[in-house]
């Protein structure tokens, strides 16, 4: 992931050596542009868990779509790897562990298909100290605590794993290859997902060739699981994401069960400016619900990266969004579509979708 600028703009320098003291941003807040968080390294850690919605995620509660066999097939392999700590199962997959097992694995797919669920259900089914953090946090930690410190934090853990493995910044990708080395070494068991873009799904294992090509050192640790299918938010939900009425939007918002806040989203989006990505976790940390009002397209793409992982916060804590103005997946315009960002794109159009209907899963 990209590390901000003190001014705010995408770049490749190091994340920052010390994050400030943290404070909690007050849960009754009226607007998110009053919320400043900051995050420690402590606080970091305490968040290297599956989120919420894959709190009970397992291996059972798995729907594979019949329509796509490797779905079942990913199921099948992630069960065997986990089978290494319920010797009791051996019987089932005991032959093909000791031949074929490695300490790492891969899920490779399009987003919607399953693979943050299995993610978790493995995350589950280890015993012992684990840890389950997105690509940034796991960087953000360095940032806090520098290299060697995270390594001892870390070193001896059962499992670690790294959901939305990023590709995108070359220092933080090797940053993240020499982690994960200096941790299988030790002992640790590795788990990562990424997206293949959707643009590239019949290309074969595109998004793993460049996943075992930045991670060159590891490659040999990680079987590749493929997975294709639909996205499931868009089998359950058909048009755009939600758009309200000024009214339907009062009424709304007064609906939601918790605590909300509502903001003019060009507020938002400058806003979001101010607060590196790492924090966005503790930016909707109480939150039940937050309003949008007079949504329109992003022309910069600095501003839409950023607004990407702050609907990726939204969707990990299950906050419910209302809005007005153009339907939130379409702020993103087509020259954004046709970039290299695409599959970041995509996948928070559909997570907008699901946050901004009423079934939300």
């Amino acid at each position: 992931m990209y590390a901000l600028s003190p001014s705010g703009d995408i770049g490749t320098q190091p994340l920052p050596r010390k994050i400030d003291v943290p404070t909690s941003p007050s849960t009754d807040a009226a607007s998110l542009t009053s919320r400043r968080p900051t995050l420690s390294g402590t606080e970091i850690v305490d968040h290297l868990v599956p989120p919420r919605q894959f709190r009970n995620a397992t291996f059972d509660s798995y729907r594979p779509d019949p329509d796509y066999p490797s779905q079942q097939a990913a199921l099948d392999a992630v069960r065997r790897f986990a089978s290494v700590w319920t010797p009791s199962r051996s019987s089932l997959f005991g032959r093909r562990r000791r031949n074929e097992e490695l300490p790492g694995i891969y899920f490779d797919g399009g987003f919607g298909v399953g693979k943050t669920h299995l993610l978790a259900a493995l995350w589950h089914s280890a015993p012992g100290r684990k840890y389950f953090g997105t690509f940034i946090e796991y960087t953000a930690l360095v940032g806090a605590l520098g290299y060697s410190a995270t390594v001892d934090l870390l070193r001896g853990a059962t499992l670690l794993c790294i959901d939305e493995f990023e590709l995108d910044d070359p220092g933080d990708t090797r940053l993240m290859a020499r982690l994960l080395g200096d941790l299988a070494n030790s002992g640790t068991r590795l788990a990562a997902t990424s997206n293949t873009p959707p643009n590239a799904l019949g290309d074969g294992r595109f998004a793993a060739v460049d996943f075992l090509r930045e991670i060159d050192s590891l490659a040999a640790r990680f079987t590749i699981i493929r997975i294709d299918g639909l996205d499931y938010r868009r089998r359950a939900l058909d048009g755009h994401a939600v758009s309200v009425s000024d009214v339907e939007f009062a009424n709304a918002m007064e609906e939601i069960a918790g605590p909300v806040t509502i903001d003019d989203f060009e507020s938002v989006v400058h806003h979001l400016s101010t607060v590196h990505p790492s924090r966005y976790t503790k930016f909707v940390e109480g939150l039940a619900g937050v309003g949008f009002r007079n949504v329109t397209v992003l022309h910069s793409q600095t501003d839409a990266l950023r607004f990407v992982a702050f609907v990726d916060r939204l969707y990990d804590a299950r906050v419910r969004v209302i809005a007005t103005g153009i339907p939130l997946d379409q702020v993103f315009p087509d020259d954004m579509l046709a970039g290299g960002f695409r599959k970041k794109y995509l996948r928070a159009a559909s997570r907008l979708m699901s946050l901004t209907s009423q079934e939300q899963d």
